[in-house]
């Protein structure tokens, strides 16, 4: 279901928004804590469905439920230790990965390990090496693969034991080396090395396990390259590490057709490539005029049957024509959600998978069969919340003052009239991602259920709405990227939303630096700010040496994206919110951890220091044991708690 709110349709939204019943504001423990089910997926065969549950004083476990005997069964089990994530590997069998409890520089997530297990919870074996050791292999003599290795994201196949890990065999301060590709069976732990091109960084393969497309990368270049039909590579071309025209291989379907991604005038597009000449079509599978497209495909073993992506919201274009009434039927039923459908990859079984969300509604998980028509329900991510106690998101497009349409989500509180709002511009970290999309967002809708308007800005640089909007952020930190923040508040302030005296800027990393730029170069507008986990100064991102960014990446990334540290030396001091820290007197509330790697906590500190002789107004907190983001439910509700009372006191009830 295609779900699109453009400005005509906001006034008929915010009718029904004023007729709702109030419900009262959900609790932050409610919003704030880990899902209780998720990551749903149904079985190759369609005949199961895999799923993580939660428990009171357990961390996220692996079930099975049978949809036969709809029993379900838990598989995998952590005591406080969570599974962080999950694949079939085939109709019977299942790999995971762990999420430990995190604590010092050391954190789990970067060693998640790798495990094994049938359906039924037997034939468990461990993979890939952890952080701690008390997860053993069996005595078979097969050692464990090194704790760099990560599994390959792929579809399921449908047969067989084996699946794909990757590692990079050089990781240092100075750069990352090349990757080696392993095919590793689950059942042994036995792997052997995959036959691909040397510096490999991303692999295409087909249903067989063989490997069609790879895009290499060495220093500052990037390589398209395809497997002909005799078995030779074929350099398709070359690129700068950053170009955005890079042709992307993407997914070989089940004809054995190759899919890529590339450029189709300002837009990303999807294409197919014929592999014996290296030409892709004259003409895009799909396309969108506002957005760039990096669609999943959905397939069985017969053909491709449609392809997912994301614009203002999630969108299941269907190729083939069954899937597509199907797809017709559930929105009926479920009329109020995106629906996300998955069905069987082989053979005849009749259930569908049903992830419902919306911007209201956090994820329910459905089985629907096709024979009967019945849609069952088995759990959601966060029970507990009332729809009606939530804001509405829509997506707005406005004008920066150089011209540029500037992309956003609007997200206005339940239950009251719609102007003169007091305004929280939220700004995306990154900042070269893409920022929101119209689902639930329990940040958001934390400040929507309190009573504030939400503006997320896509602002120059962000992604996903191609190469114009990308481009438009170079070496603009601090400059036209921040304009583009001001800009929205105002144009909020001129559509009768906001109050103008009643303006707040957050945001946690990218968005804290934004936030803190945004208060010394507006100060009539922005009345308060909330920066957690933010860059205080461009400089430190290059001289601090122990942030996860390594010099190559500094090199090839930062110094063309942000600016060179010596030679726009002076463009990125006049851009530093340290250096400018004596023009901010507004009250700020800054959040740091102490582990935080991306963003070391100096920059807080550094900061700090430098604000404080001059602003009294300064909240400070640091969680020990957290890095960049909040990782516990505590601290995400000891944060927001602490955001809601410093906005209930700077821009006065809501």
């Amino acid at each position: 279901m295609r779900v699109r709110f453009g400005l005509a349709m906001l006034a008929a939204v915010l009718a029904l928004a004023r007729a709702a019943v109030h419900a009262a504001p959900p609790a932050a423990a409610v919003l704030f804590q880990d899902p209780v089910f998720s990551q749903a997926q149904l079985a190759p065969d369609g005949r199961a469905v895999a799923m993580l549950v939660g428990a009171p004083g357990q961390g996220m476990r692996l079930a099975v439920l049978d949809l036969q005997t709809m029993k379900p069964s838990v598989v995998a089990s952590y005591g406080a230790d969570s599974v962080r994530s999950f694949a079939w590997v085939n109709d019977k069998r299942l790999v995971l990965s762990m999420e430990q409890t995190p604590s010092g520089p050391g954190r789990a997530q970067f060693a998640p390990g790798l495990f094994a297990v049938d359906a039924d919870g037997g034939n468990y074996r461990q993979l890939v090496e952890t952080t701690r050791s008390f997860v053993k292999a069996p005595p078979s003599g097969v050692p464990l693969l090194d704790w760099r290795y990560a599994l390959l994201p792929a579809r399921a196949r449908a047969f067989g034991d084996d699946v794909f890990v990757y590692a990079a065999e050089e990781n240092s301060r100075e750069k990352v080396g090349y990757f080696k590709l392993l095919r590793l069976n689950t059942i042994t732990g036995r792997s052997e090395e995959v036959d691909a091109p040397l510096h490999t960084v991303n692999w295409v393969l087909d249903a067989q396990g063989q490997v069609r497309a790879v895009l290499t990368r060495q220093a500052n270049t990037l390589t398209a390259q395809l497997r002909q039909p005799s078995g030779a590579w074929l350099k398709v071309a070359e690129y700068e590490r950053r170009s955005l025209n890079v042709l992307e291989p993407r997914f070989v379907g089940p004809d054995g057709t190759l899919y890529v991604s590339a450029m189709h005038g300002d837009k990303r597009a999807v294409f197919t490539i014929d592999t014996a000449s290296g030409k892709r079509s004259a003409q895009p599978l799909t396309v969108s005029k506002h957005f760039d497209l990096h669609p999943s495909f959905i397939a069985n073993e017969h053909k491709l049957l449609g392809l997912r992506y994301l614009v203002d919201a999630e969108v299941t274009d269907w190729i083939d024509p069954d899937m597509k009434a199907l797809q017709d039927g559930v929105d009926a039923a479920l009329p109020h959600t995106v629906n996300r459908l998955s069905v069987p990859a082989h053979g005849d079984a009749p259930w569908v998978l049903v992830q419902a969300f919306a911007d209201n509604q956090p994820e329910l998980t459905y089985v629907y069969n096709r024979q009967t028509k019945k849609l069952l329900r088995l759990g959601a991510s966060h029970p507990g919340i009332d729809p009606k106690a939530l804001g509405r998101a829509d997506f707005i497009r406005y004008q920066a003052r150089d011209g540029l349409e500037i992309p956003a989500y609007l997200t206005l509180p339940p239950g009251q009239a719609k102007k003169n709002l007091p305004l929280v511009v939220f700004v995306h970290g990154g900042p070269w991602v893409r920022g929101g999309s119209w689902r639930f967002d329990a940040e958001v809708q934390f400040l929507a259920s309190r009573g504030y308007a939400v503006l997320e800005p896509e602002f120059r640089g962000s992604t996903g709405f191609g190469s114009r909007h990308f481009m438009a952020g170079i070496k603009q930190w601090g400059r036209a990227m921040q304009n583009d923040l001001a800009d929205g508040a105002r144009w909020a302030i001129a559509q009768g939303v906001a109050d103008p005296k009643r303006i707040c800027i957050i945001g946690a990393s990218y968005g804290g630096y934004a936030t803190l730029m945004g208060l010394a170069n507006d100060p009539d507008l922005f009345r308060c700010g909330v920066n957690w986990a933010g860059v205080t100064d461009p400089q430190l991102m290059f001289s601090v040496n122990w942030s996860d960014v390594n010099d190559e990446g500094k090199r090839y990334g930062y110094a063309q994206l942000i600016g060179d540290p010596v030679a726009d030396a002076a463009m990125l001091d006049a851009a530093s919110p340290l250096k400018n820290a004596a023009k901010i007197k507004q009250p700020l509330l800054m959040a740091y951890g102490a582990w935080d790697v991306r963003v070391p906590l100096i920059h807080g500190e550094k900061f700090l220091a430098a604000v404080k002789p001059h602003n009294p107004n300064v909240e400070w907190v640091v969680y020990p044991d957290e890095g960049h983001g909040w990782y516990k439910p505590e601290t995400r509700i000891d944060f927001w708690g602490r955001v809601e009372k410093f906005l209930a006191r700077n821009m006065g009830p809501p």
